[in-house]
């Protein structure tokens, strides 16, 4: 071979040489490119687990308060049941010692009068007592009958028009309690 040829196979194979470290080049900053983006992919799926732990600590801590609250609720209820006639029986205990009071000075009373007068009061205090409550007779006097706070217990015949389907007399008084009938008014109805 000439030296000609030489020095141009020479220049070949700097050319080869060239192209390969320039590829090999390529190649690595491809990889290294893919590594970057692989890298990118695990920030967004390391922020969806961080997402998930804290979703379920938050869902964690939110059952266990619905928990608490169940729980206390219930103890209020319990609560309320027991005790709800407190401010009922509160209420009904002045007139209770009036009642005591009544009876005790009964035989001591000269005047019948003052006697009967003193039940007097005491039932209108016991009234008063009751509707502070939101207890309230029904009202029957020249009422017509309703079925949602009546009851009949006797039919009249003979009342002429005027008085058929009105109520007569009341034979056991009814009651509302905050506008809900507790007890209906037995009544004796015009025929």
């Amino acid at each position: 071979m000439s030296e000609k040829e030489n020095k141009e196979m020479e220049c070949e194979v700097e050319n080869t040489e060239k192209t390969v470290e320039t590829s090999v080049d390529e190649e690595t900053a491809d990889n290294q490119a893919d590594a970057n983006e692989e890298a990118t992919e695990k920030d967004p799926l390391e922020e969806a687990n961080e997402q998930i732990a804290k979703l379920k600590d938050q869902l964690l801590r939110t059952m266990a308060e619905f928990e608490n609250y169940k729980k206390r609720t219930l103890k209020e209820k319990t609560e309320l049941i027991l005790n709800g006639g407190e401010k009922t029986i509160s209420a009904i205990l002045p007139v209770l010692d009036d009642m005591e009071r009544a009876i005790a000075n009964a035989d001591k009373a000269d005047d019948i009068n003052k006697l009967e007068e003193g039940w007097e009061l005491i039932y209108k205090k016991f009234e008063g007592c009751l509707n502070s409550l939101g207890v309230k007779k029904i009202e029957t006097e020249n009422a017509d009958f309703n079925t949602d706070y009546h009851e009949a217990v006797a039919m009249v015949p003979g009342m002429g028009d005027d008085k058929k389907g009105k109520v007569i007399d009341c034979v056991q008084t009814g009651y509302l309690l905050n506008e809900k009938v507790i007890r209906h008014a037995k009544v004796a109805v015009g025929q």
